[in-house]
């Protein structure tokens, strides 16, 4: 689905998160980011990969890396998502899909016998100079930290 690859340099994004604070990949130099996309907030897979993050939070930081989920869901919605889970990382509301098409990961999907285009679950883990480290498009909801950690 992703065109993006290791050894590209990440897209010089900007959005929003649940309380309208913008982000661009500017303020994450000299830091590695880790960019997680998810297809819907408070729904089963992306809870388990939300909440696995941050159960591993304290690992991530130690090991300099700042966390950053996007989806298309609103700000209240992300909000909500994140105080109900006390998720100690900023959500991005790409409400226009502007981040989320940047890295490509938006396309057609396939559920429950039906086509539909959405958000393909993919992390991105970007350097402390922008550069694609790794790319995760088969995401482990109950055990990411411990793909992208390891």
């Amino acid at each position: 689905m992703t065109t993006l690859q290791k050894g590209d340099k990440a897209p010089a994004f900007s959005g929003k998160d649940q309380d309208g604070n913008s982000h661009t990949l500017s303020d994450y130099k000299g830091k590695k980011l880790v960019v997680f996309f998810y297809p819907k907030a408070d729904t089963p897979g992306c809870t388990a990969e939300a909440c696995d993050l941050r159960d591993n939070y304290q690992r991530f930081q130690a090991n300099n890396f700042a966390l950053l989920g996007v989806s298309a869901d609103p700000a209240k919605k992300q909000a909500k998502f994140k105080d109900k889970f006390d998720l100690p990382f900023p959500l991005i509301a790409d409400e226009d899909l502007s981040v989320i098409k940047a890295f490509g990961v938006w396309g057609p999907k396939k559920f429950m016998g039906r086509e539909f285009d959405g958000i393909h679950r993919t992390t991105f883990v970007i350097d402390e100079n922008g550069i694609i480290e790794e790319v995760i498009a088969k995401v482990e909801t109950k055990a990411h930290a411990a793909q992208i950690l390891k």
